[in-house]
């Protein structure tokens, strides 16, 4: 048995299988919900029911309080339809987003590279092209570990029946762990995708600063790479910071695409160099390095950032006192059970994220 879910207000209209909740239906076929955890401890996926009945699921009473489920209030996540409904959900339409439905793959693991002592380059063959926009995410599922983890595609969609993932090893991380020391080549995986809101704005002016950290380099690689396949005419740059030489992976690509694009620019800063070490670029946080760059101005431009929350957060700051305002900034917060994942997701400085 399926029910139609009608979403206001766009007017979306998804059918939702027995058993099914509401925003795997939805991702599914293409409609976007806002989400984020996606097992009903967050509270992004919030939405109120006009008319039908829902089975609130395993919602989290912190979550979704008593109150709320009175008022006719679910989780999308955790939502399961009794019947067919009518829920409004606070949705701003992007005019970007070209929502390619959510699918299951089948995938064999091709190559398995060290990038730095802590992120491995992990490449995957699909059963099937993936159609995707470059900075979404797929969730991939790895043996014995129960659930999925979502990784940042790092590969270009027009490398669709492929899949490049950069995993940071994260200490006593289950699934980090697996792939790290125990995955080998011609595994086979399951994934599914894509998922996320992290992708280029097209329809919106200005030059792209990205401003990337560790393995959060993956989206802006994604970004970069189709930007200058489709021969995108803005000025791009990119600041990529790392620990120290060994960390800062991919750097030969990025020269090359720099000496080979003549709008394409690569600004890399280090924050632990030693005395000893050779290095004659930046020293200093990432942020610090765009600042300098751009002479603490950045209006005119739009920027991405991915990376992890304390990264994310001071460049955010840098790029505000810059001139630049949340319709401008776009971000992917690498988040992990060691960064307090599921606890202040959101930027006080942000309405949404």
């Amino acid at each position: 048995m399926s029910y139609q879910v009608t979403i206001e207000p766009t007017g979306d209209v998804i059918e939702v299988e027995d058993g099914q909740t509401i925003l795997q239906a939805a991702l599914r076929q293409g409609v976007w919900l806002p989400f984020a955890c996606g097992h009903g401890t967050c509270a992004t996926c919030k939405v109120q029911v006009l008319e039908g009945d829902v089975d609130v699921g395993a919602a989290s009473p912190f979550a979704l309080m008593d109150m709320e489920r009175e008022e006719g209030k679910v989780l999308a996540c955790c939502a399961l339809p009794q019947s067919d409904v009518v829920i409004e959900a606070d949705i701003e339409v992007d005019p970007d987003f070209a929502g390619h439905p959510v699918e299951d793959f089948r995938a064999s693991v091709t190559a398995i590279e060290d990038l730095s002592p802590t992120i491995k380059g992990l490449h995957l063959k699909l059963d099937r092209p993936m159609r995707f926009q470059a900075g979404q995410y797929i969730n991939l599922e790895l043996p014995g570990i129960e659930g999925s983890r979502a990784f940042s595609l790092a590969n270009p969609p027009g490398k669709a029946d492929e899949v490049e993932l950069h995993v940071r090893l994260v200490e006593g991380g289950a699934a980090t762990g697996y792939i790290h020391r125990e995955l080998k080549v011609g595994d086979a995986l399951k994934l599914s995708g894509p998922y996320g809101q992290f992708f280029v704005r097209d329809s919106q002016a200005g030059d792209l600063i990205f401003i990337a950290g560790g393995s959060g380099l993956s989206s802006p690689q994604s970004m970069i790479l189709d930007l200058l396949a489709r021969g995108d005419s803005r000025q791009i740059t990119l600041f990529q910071g790392a620990r120290n030489v060994a960390e800062l992976y991919n750097r030969a690509l990025f020269e090359d695409l720099a000496a080979r694009h003549a709008n394409f620019r690569y600004v890399p800063a280090l924050n632990q160099v030693a005395d000893d070490e050779a290095w004659d670029g930046f020293r200093g946080f990432v942020h610090e390095a765009a600042k300098e760059y751009f002479g603490g101005r950045f209006s005119d431009h739009k920027a991405y950032l991915c990376g992890p929350p304390p990264m994310i957060d001071a460049a955010i700051t840098t790029l505000m006192q810059g001139r630049l305002f949340e319709r401008d900034i776009f971000m992917e917060r690498f988040l992990t059970a060691a960064d307090g994942a599921g606890e202040g997701t959101r930027s006080a400085l942000f309405k949404k994220i």
